[in-house]
């Protein structure tokens, strides 16, 4: 039975305590300086909440049912944090605690395979400190973090038997977002005949493939008024809709060629794995063959924002290229310990035939020669010695270049870049905000409507699509000097000269370029 002492002293204990509220705090500083985005943030938020008062979680900022996007019904116990206090920090702490606890099935599945603890910690730091985990954590919400976990669970189960468990994480992953349930069918796949768990991979495949089929052809057309998911458009040159352009990728590779053989491929592939270069053998890429479905995605789609390390995209492909790492650790350490028994009996034993030629041959070289070959003997013991040190250290290696790795591609230098570009309107948007006191509904920017999400109708400011009537708004909060995404300070200026104009609105707020403005009824 686990215990709060036991969990305490758990060698990992403190690096996931930590790693939580560097990546809780982080996400919050973020929002707190107002560049949590609409697209997604105020989506998710805007639904849980909705969901949290028993209402119906249509988003006013994608017109449709949430349902009708990514059929995540795990919004739904989610919904249940907001019933204890209507807040999108629980998001951020969700997201924290998900992203830090899969360091713990990655330290279980090292020492299952049969690490030591030195190396096993290691491979947990290494997760932690893999770019990606901190990026994800700076980029709104998504939910399919709280499948990383799940997807290093579901391996844990599967080795152990524990199918009633292993069931229990495919559920929670298939409830994260419905592109995972091919993830879920491609990691049955591995555990079927690369790990020859027949059981549990049958089951993988079923339960992915079923409810692949279950979403695209019915969940998602039903909520989303007959339409096709959104993200087919990004396929736009395979197909129309989720069959057409799986048929094509069979029957018309040539569509997919230029893609796959690319400069932006090469790009996104180093970013994935140059984290974990070193540790990745050719002969323990097995693993990821549950990641091909979503690098397949990634790599065909025509949005680059699929190919870095700074979007969720790459989420579900990390856990396998974690097992592929632990796989490489384990296969070296069998074949380390004969390794340098045999380079060290080979190289230095008295009894083997390098001394012997040397003997013969010193009587007939002239001293300065002699020098040189000796000099090249001493080069080869300390190259040997080194090597054997390193390897001896190699758990101080993989924390070492992960931290390296974090420390080029992880993303916190925004904190004192980009992150500050809306420092000089933060004060007068915060109490803009603070006026917006009833639920009404919200006519606003990208970056402030995630503050103002708790409200049956929010809707962005976009200059190519401007609302037809502001009057069904009850208040409109304007940032002349930033206007926000799909927005421009033409538009900004032509709504505020608008409003000033429309007798029922009044100017409620105004200062530093920020305009509240508020409908009589």
């Amino acid at each position: 039975m686990i215990t709060l002492k036991s969990l305490k002293s758990h060698p990992i204990f403190l690096p996931i305590a930590a790693a939580t509220v560097i990546l809780f705090t982080a996400s919050s500083a973020r929002h707190a300086l107002f560049q949590s985005t609409a697209f997604d943030l105020a989506i998710f938020d805007q639904a849980i909440y909705l969901i949290s008062q028993n209402q119906t979680p249509f988003s006013s900022l994608m017109s449709i049912n949430i349902l009708g996007d990514h059929a995540a019904f795990i919004f739904y116990p989610l919904a249940l944090l907001y019933k204890i206090y209507p807040d999108v920090h629980w998001l951020f702490l969700v997201q924290a605690v998900a992203l830090a606890i899969g360091a713990w099935p990655s330290w279980s599945l090292a020492r299952q395979a049969g690490l030591n603890e030195a190396k096993s910690i290691a491979v947990a730091i290494v997760y932690l400190l893999y770019p990606a985990v901190f990026n994800v954590n700076l980029f709104d919400f998504h939910s399919e973090v709280i499948a990383m976990p799940a997807i290093l669970a579901a391996i844990i189960a599967a080795r152990l038997q524990k199918i009633l468990w292993f069931c229990a994480a495919v559920a929670l992953i298939l409830s994260c977002k419905a592109v995972l349930s091919l993830t879920v069918v491609a990691m049955g796949i591995w555990l079927f005949f690369c790990e020859k768990n027949r059981q549990c991979g049958s089951i993988a495949i079923f339960l992915g493939a079923a409810w692949f089929l279950i979403v695209t052809q019915a969940i998602v057309p039903y909520f989303n008024e007959g339409r096709q998911h959104a993200g087919v458009g990004r396929y736009e040159y395979l197909g129309n809709s989720v069959l057409e352009i799986a048929v094509n990728l069979i029957v018309k590779p040539h569509l997919v060629a230029g893609k796959i053989f690319s400069a932006d491929t090469l790009g996104y592939l180093i970013l994935l794995f140059l984290p974990v270069i070193w540790w990745i053998s050719p002969r323990c890429l097995s693993p990821l063959i549950g990641a091909a479905p979503m690098l397949l995605m990634n790599v065909l789609s025509d949005i680059d924002a699929q190919r870095d390390l700074i979007h969720q995209y790459s989420v579900p492909v990390f856990p396998f290229l974690l097992i592929a790492v632990i796989s490489t650790l384990v296969d070296r350490q069998k074949n380390s310990k004969n390794f340098w028994q045999n380079a060290g009996n080979f190289l230095w034993n008295r009894r083997q035939w390098l001394p012997r030629i040397w003997q013969q041959v010193s009587p007939r070289l002239s001293w300065k020669s002699a020098r040189h070959i000796w000099m090249r003997r001493l080069w080869v013991r300390r190259l040997w010695e080194w090597g054997k040190l390193l390897f001896t250290n190699l758990s101080k290696l993989l924390i070492l270049w992960s931290l390296l790795m974090f420390l080029i591609l992880a993303k916190y230098g925004y904190f004192w870049s980009i992150y500050l570009d809306e420092i000089d309107t933060w004060q007068a948007t915060r109490e803009a905000i603070a006026l917006v006191n009833t639920k009404g509904s919200v006519f606003t920017t990208s970056h402030i409507a995630p503050h103002l999400a708790h409200r049956s109708v929010i809707r962005l400011t976009q200059a190519d699509n401007p609302p037809a009537n502001l009057a069904e708004f009850d208040y409109v909060l304007l940032n002349q000097h930033h206007p926000g995404w799909m927005s421009d300070r033409e538009f900004v200026n032509n709504s505020i000269d608008r409003l000033k104009n429309t007798p029922q609105f009044q100017l409620k707020y105004q200062r530093d370029d920020i305009y509240l403005f508020t409908q009589s009824r």
